[in-house]
């Protein structure tokens, strides 16, 4: 490793970069590494690796975030397994290529990946087929066969203690949401999901879906929290109308078996992780080039929202 050159790497340290060139093996050296935009809850960074007459793209994530460490100490052996369970379910993921779980090589609990081909795009020209590439790339996963993971679904938001927001015009559907959730939940057949499926995640080439990145927070649990969490985004970002569009989209291609994500219960339960709030625009939003969004635009988009979840529920009959 060539010590004048750390200051290239984006801060990266000298052994974390050696740890990097011995896990690719023989003949590895780092040749130019920098941050990549997008993530707010660890650093990541996108790294050239040249080995002999080759040279690698690698994706290094550094979990940075002491919080989220204490309460998930496992972060990088989650995201170890979630990225060899989709890999070996044939899914357009990053390869896992090593990991430095308690940060005893690197200072920090580390994941070192292949990088997929792609960009994020948030201002597609067009929406219907960007929404469509969206579902069905969901649909994909979701179909997925393999043995499950030792990760379960829970939920981020403590149910029982829900108050309506005071930032809210619409106090009755936000009230009739948290009924909702805390009664009894959905049934549904555990199965492999994302847990943080949004158009940040997905990387597009020529037009198409490339890859989906970001897989720590994959497990067992309800595809009903992918497809609402991928709605509530939408919703944020570009309304109503297009997260229904998605949700159409992907209900006319997805296996019917396992949940039954039509549920309404699904995208409220998805919903009310926005509380307390009040909404702030996610900062991975603007990084990656959408910065017309306020937090006034997404209270607004998010009643709205929580109104025709409501409408939807009072006539929504659960299939037999």
């Amino acid at each position: 490793m060539n010590e004048n050159l750390v200051g290239e790497f984006a801060g990266l340290s000298t052994k974390t970069l050696l740890w990097v060139e011995e896990r690719v093996g023989p003949g590895a050296k780092v040749i130019s590494g920098a941050s990549l935009k997008g993530g707010i809850s660890s650093a990541v960074y996108g790294l050239k690796i040249k080995q002999g007459d080759h040279c690698h793209e690698a994706v290094l994530r550094q979990f940075t975030n002491t919080e989220w460490l204490r309460e998930e100490p496992e972060l990088a052996l989650h995201e170890t397994a979630a990225l060899q369970a989709a890999s070996a379910a044939g899914l357009s993921s990053p390869r896992w290529v090593a990991c430095d779980p308690d940060g005893g090589a690197c200072g920090l609990p580390s994941v070192l990946m292949t990088r997929l081909p792609g960009r994020v795009v948030l201002d597609p020209a067009d929406l219907p087929g960007w929404l469509g590439g969206l579902a069905w790339k969901l649909a994909e996963i979701h179909a997925a066969e393999g043995p499950p993971i030792e990760w379960s679904y829970f939920t981020y938001n403590e149910v029982s203690r829900l108050t309506v927001p005071e930032w809210t015009r619409v106090p009755e559907a936000w009230g009739r949401i948290i009924d909702r959730v805390q009664g009894l939940p959905s049934p549904y057949r555990p199965q492999f999901i994302h847990r943080d499926y949004h158009p940040t995640n997905v990387l597009w080439q020529e037009g198409e879906v490339s890859g989906v990145v970001d897989w720590v927070n994959a497990c067992m649990g309800p595809t009903g929290i992918d497809t609402g969490h991928c709605r509530l985004n939408l919703v944020q970002m570009y309304g109503v109308e297009a997260a229904d569009a998605f949700l159409e989209s992907y209900l006319s291609v997805a296996r019917k078996d396992g949940c039954n994500v039509n549920d309404p219960y699904w995208d409220m339960l998805c919903l009310i992780e926005m509380l307390p709030g009040p909404p702030e625009v996610y900062q991975g939003w603007p990084d990656l080039g959408l910065d017309a969004l306020t937090p006034e635009l997404l209270a607004r988009r998010l009643d709205e929202y929580a109104e025709s979840l409501v409408r939807k529920l009072a006539s929504f009959v659960q299939p037999r």
